[in-house]
């Protein structure tokens, strides 16, 4: 993308009543491109795209194959799951980078699209430390307080968190919470540019 081409968003989603409705919302600010089906989202997926609206049940390839098939391009697009599917534990295998859950409003999805593109910018490292806070806070809040406690995903999922703030908060030095630790790299991804 460059500085004058707008974002490029791309909906993956079978029910065209969706679709426009995410388009309508979106439009304004963002190049968007529409597919009904994980095929036809993979055929126009490119280097162009930014972010990748994905719809997790779709008939013919899933929205869980497409995403397996995007990581394996090897794109520098992020991808948020938009579905009505209550996620699992199955979700920390996945390599996506947001979990809507279904029925969303306008504020949200662009919430989402602005915070993934503000992502792109930021290092892997930082991309990866949102992706699994990502799948903690979808977790955390689909999940009961019991369910979190006995699975043992959930546990390591937190302590792959905990271990990854912690190493970067000694290299970084002097961050004492979450606020600080994202503020102290938002700063260095800057720093970078």
């Amino acid at each position: 993308m460059s500085d004058l081409d707008p974002p490029v968003v791309l909906i993956v989603e079978d029910e065209p009543d969706v679709a426009e409705t995410y388009k309508l919302w979106l439009q304004d600010e963002y190049e968007v491109r529409m597919a009904q089906n994980g095929d036809e989202g993979l055929e126009m997926l490119d280097e162009s795209v930014d972010v990748v609206l994905l719809d997790r049940m779709m008939p013919g390839l899933s929205g869980d194959e497409v995403l397996e098939r995007i990581g394996q391009r090897a794109l520098n697009c992020r991808v948020a799951m938009v579905t009505a599917v209550e996620p699992d534990f199955d979700i920390l295998e996945m390599g996506f980078d947001a979990y809507l859950s279904k029925p969303i409003r306008s504020k949200q999805l662009h919430d989402t699209v602005s915070n993934l593109l503000e992502r792109s910018e930021y290092d892997t490292l930082l991309q990866e430390y949102y992706a699994l806070v990502e799948k903690q806070a979808t977790l955390e809040a689909t999940k009961s307080t019991a369910e979190l406690a006995e699975s043992p995903e959930y546990e390591e999922l937190t302590e792959d968190i905990t271990e990854m703030r912690d190493g970067l908060s000694e290299t970084l030095g002097g961050i004492e919470d979450d606020s600080d630790f994202i503020a102290t790299l938002r700063g260095l991804s800057t720093d970078e540019e």
